[in-house]
C-alpha cells in the first residue's frame, strides 16, 4: 500500500484528536473538584497535640541592677581598639579582619543565606518556560493509532510556552520566606559576632604581648644586679665575709632569673605566632609586630540601660533571637504540609507532524487546569516532620536563654573582676612606692657609709619584684578592659545595622505569642 503525504496524514489525525487535544473541563467541573477536596479536609492528617511551650526569657527575668547599676555610661564605641592600642594595634586587627579564614567563612555563610532568600522568595512568583522539540517516532500498529497510521515513521514537532503558579493558601511560600531571611539575619549577626571575637582576640593577645615584653626587660634588669650581687657574694667569700652557703644561694638566684628569661622569650615567640595566625599569615608576620607598650588605666562606666539594651548589643544574642524566628517559621511551613496543594498550570504551543503546518492556526494547543494534593494518610511521616520542627524551635529557643544568661554572665563577671583588680593595683602600687623609698634610703645610708653596696643591691632586686607584680595587676586590667567591652558587645548595635528582630519588618511574629501554636 502506497505512503500517505504527511500532510494528508496530518489531517486525518486531526479527524481523531488525542487526549491531548480533547476539551478541557467545564469551569463547574473544575469546582466540583476544589470543593470535592476541601470536603475531605476532615480525613487528612492533622497535627493536633503537636505544639511547643518554650518561650523565651526576658532581661527582666535577671536580676542585676545591684551587681550592674547604671553609671551614666556608653556603650562601646565601635573605635574602642584604637582607644586602647592606638594605630599599631588597629593596624593589626584590620590585616586580621581582611585576612582570617573563619572570617571568611562567616562572610561565606552570609553570600549563601542570601542566596537562600531570593531562592525563597522566588517560589511564590509564577514560573513561565519555553520549549521546543522535534522527535522523530514510529507508531505502534497495535496502539491507539490503527493502520495506516500504525506502522508509519513520523516527525512530532512541538513548541509550547508552560506557565505554573502555586496558590500559596496557607502561607508556605511567605513562611519559607520569612524563615530565609531570619537565617540571613542570623548569619549577618553571627560575622559581627566572629569579628567582634577576632578583634578582642587581637587585642588581648597584643596586651599579653606587651606585658611579656615588659616583663622580660624587668627580668634583664634583675639578672644584672644578680650577677653583680653575685660577684660581690663570691668577693666576700673569699675575704672570708660569707660562707659558702651564701655563695651557693645566690648561684642560685642567678641561675633562676636566666631560666624565667627564657621562659619570657618563649612566651613572646608564642604570642607573636599566635598574632600571626589570627591575622591569616605565617609566623614570619608575627617578626614584625614592634614591642606593645601597655596603655594607661582608663576608668569604663557602664551604661544606663544596661540590662534591656543588652539584648541589641551583643551579636551572639541576636544571632541566637534570629535562630528563634527562623525555627518559628519552619513550624509554619511544617504544618501547611498537612493541607492540600493547590497549583495552576497552563500552556500554549503548536503541535504538528508536518513542519510546513507547524506554525499554523490549525497546529495551536492550549491546557490549563488546577492541580490538587491532598494528604490523608501519611504514615506519621508529615506529623514526625512537624514534631523535629518543634524540637528544633525548643532548642533555638533554649540555646537563646542560654546566649542571654552567658551574656550577663559574662558583664557581670568583668565588672567584678575589674573592680578587684583596681584594688589590688592600688595596693600593689602601695608595695611598690614602699620598696622604692626603701631602695632610696638604702643608696643614701651607703653614700655616708652606714650601709653597703650588698644592701643597696638587694634593694634594688626587690623594688624591681614588686615593679613585676604591679605590671601583672596592670596588665590583668587592661585585658579585663577589653573582657568588658567585648561584653557589651564591642561596639554592635543591632538597630543600626538593621538586625533587630524587634524592628524587623518582615512579618515575623513575636516567639512568646505563638511559642504555643
Amino acid at each position: 500500500m502506497a505512503a500517505k503525504p504527511i500532510r494528508q496524514i496530518n489531517a486525518d489525525m486531526n479527524s481523531h484528536p488525542s487526549p491531548a487535544r480533547r476539551s478541557l473541563p467545564k469551569l463547574g467541573t473544575q469546582r466540583l473538584v476544589i470543593s470535592a477536596a476541601v470536603l475531605l479536609l476532615a480525613a487528612c492528617a492533622n497535627f493536633s497535640g503537636i505544639h511547643s511551650t518554650a518561650s523565651t526569657n526576658n532581661p527582666d527575668d535577671y536580676a542585676s541592677a545591684s551587681a550592674l547599676p547604671g553609671q551614666g555610661g556608653l556603650w562601646p564605641a565601635g573605635s574602642w581598639v584604637s582607644t586602647i592600642g592606638g594605630s599599631q594595634l588597629q593596624q593589626l586587627v584590620d590585616e586580621a579582619l581582611a585576612g582570617n579564614p573563619n572570617l571568611q567563612a562567616a562572610a561565606a555563610r552570609i553570600g549563601a543565606a542570601r542566596a537562600m532568600v531570593e531562592a525563597a522568595g522566588a517560589t511564590s512568583k509564577p514560573q513561565v518556560g519555553a520549549s521546543l522539540s522535534a522527535t522523530r517516532e514510529r507508531f505502534s500498529e497495535n496502539s491507539i493509532y490503527p493502520p495506516p497510521f500504525g506502522g508509519m515513521y513520523v516527525t512530532d514537532y512541538e513548541t509550547a510556552l508552560n506557565f505554573s503558579y502555586d496558590l500559596d493558601f496557607w502561607g508556605k511560600h511567605s513562611a519559607q520566606l520569612r524563615s530565609a531571611i531570619s537565617q540571613s539575619k542570623a548569619a549577618e549577626a553571627e560575622h559581627y559576632a566572629a569579628r567582634l571575637a577576632l578583634t578582642a582576640g587581637i587585642s588581648k593577645a597584643w596586651l599579653q604581648l606587651g606585658r611579656q615584653y615588659a616583663q622580660l626587660d624587668l627580668t634583664n634588669q634583675q639578672l644584672v644586679l644578680r650577677d653583680k650581687l653575685d660577684k660581690l657574694t663570691q668577693q666576700r667569700f673569699a675575704a672570708g665575709l660569707d660562707t659558702q652557703s651564701d655563695n651557693q644561694q645566690s648561684r642560685q638566684q642567678v641561675a633562676g632569673l636566666r631560666a624565667e628569661q627564657a621562659q619570657w622569650q618563649e612566651a613572646i615567640a608564642l604570642t607573636r605566632n599566635q598574632i600571626a595566625a589570627l591575622m591569616g599569615q605565617g609566623p614570619d608576620r608575627g617578626l614584625k609586630i614592634a614591642p606593645p607598650a601597655l596603655p594607661a588605666d582608663a576608668a569604663i562606666a557602664l551604661p544606663d540601660q544596661l540590662p534591656l539594651g543588652l539584648l541589641g548589643r551583643r551579636p551572639d544574642v541576636v544571632a541566637a533571637r534570629w535562630q528563634v524566628e527562623a525555627a518559628q517559621s519552619d513550624i509554619k511551613v511544617a504544618k501547611t504540609e498537612f493541607y492540600p496543594d493547590i497549583n495552576l498550570s497552563a500552556m500554549a504551543g503548536f503541535s504538528s507532524l508536518s513542519f510546513s503546518q507547524f506554525l499554523n492556526h490549525s497546529s495551536k494547543v492550549v491546557g490549563i487546569g488546577p492541580a490538587i494534593h491532598l494528604p490523608i494518610f501519611e504514615g506519621g511521616a508529615l506529623r514526625a516532620q512537624l514534631k523535629g520542627r518543634v524540637a528544633a524551635y525548643d532548642g533555638a529557643v533554649a540555646t537563646y536563654n542560654q546566649a542571654l544568661n552567658d551574656a550577663f554572665h559574662e558583664v557581670a563577671d568583668s565588672v567584678q573582676s575589674l573592680q578587684a583588680a583596681e584594688t589590688q593595683g592600688k595596693n600593689q602600687q602601695a608595695a611598690v612606692d614602699a620598696a622604692e623609698r626603701g631602695m632610696k634610703l638604702a643608696e643614701q645610708r651607703q653614700q655616708v657609709g652606714t650601709a653597703n653596696m650588698l644592701q643597696v643591691v638587694s634593694t634594688q632586686i626587690s623594688w624591681l619584684a614588686q615593679r613585676k607584680l604591679e605590671l601583672d595587676t596592670r596588665a590583668r586590667r587592661a585585658d579585663l578592659r577589653v573582657n568588658l567591652i567585648k561584653s557589651l558587645g564591642g561596639g554592635f548595635d543591632a538597630s543600626a545595622e538593621g538586625l533587630n528582630p524587634a524592628e524587623a519588618s518582615t512579618g515575623t511574629a513575636s516567639p512568646q505569642a505563638n511559642a504555643a501554636n
